[in-house]
């Protein structure tokens, strides 16, 4: 019996080499994750200015070589933290959005802003890094700021009970809403450092849903005057 040429053909694929179970490319991702909760803690330690790259790379046991194979500068990093904090708080609030899109708008509100209280006020280092660090770096991380607050204007847009004839007028009212929010969050993070009183993550969702109410109401109120 002739055996066929693809069985009689060696294998010649290379054998990936893993160590402690781990291929190249599942080490390299890794050593990144590594790298990233090594400058979520440092920054929120000792700020984005305080920290160098060594210093990261000496917290994440990551070589100098390792850090630039992901990240070409400190700055790189750090947008790279910021918009892997961003996604996890997107997808947290987007899903209590949907889930909670049967209540009515106040019950529906409270859902949404405990989620996102929840999401930046059980690690506090995720606060200090995204609203604590992110202002005056550099041109590239303020955009990616800019960025993340028109996203959570337009997602606020979606959420109001009444609607606005006028969609960039009501769109403009609602990226202010949320620069009010970040306010207020970058406040209880200043008053969480000073040692804030114990009920401060309450005291945060009671004062940012005050505060959203009070927007829908002058918006229905302008609605109701024209």
């Amino acid at each position: 019996m002739t055996r066929s040429k693809s069985a009689a053909r060696p294998d010649h694929t290379p054998v990936r080499r893993r160590i402690r179970g781990l291929d190249a490319d599942e080490r390299s991702e890794q050593r990144r994750r590594q790298l990233l909760a090594s400058a979520t803690e440092l920054f929120a330690l000792q700020s984005y200015s305080g920290t160098s790259i060594e210093q990261i790379c000496q917290h994440a046991y990551v070589g100098t070589k390792g850090f630039y194979d992901h990240f070409e500068s400190k700055e790189a990093c750090y947008v790279a933290l910021l918009e892997q904090i961003t996604v996890q708080f997107q997808q947290r609030v987007a899903e209590v959005a949907a889930e909670s899109a049967a209540l009515d708008w106040e019950q529906r509100l409270r859902a949404v802003v405990a989620a996102f209280v929840h999401a930046i006020a059980d690690d506090v280092r995720l606060a200090k890094v995204t609203f604590g660090e992110a202002g005056g770096i550099s041109p590239a991380v303020e955009k990616q700021r800019r960025g993340n607050r028109r996203w959570a204007g337009a997602f606020l847009n979606t959420q109001w009970p009444t609607v606005d004839a006028d969609e960039r007028r009501s769109l403009a009212v609602s990226l202010a809403a949320i620069g009010g929010m970040f306010e207020l969050v970058a406040d209880w993070l200043h008053h969480h450092d000073d040692g804030g009183a114990p009920d401060s993550v309450q005291t945060l969702t009671d004062d940012l849903m005050h505060f959203v109410k009070v927007v829908e109401l002058g918006r229905r109120a302008a609605a109701e005057s024209r």
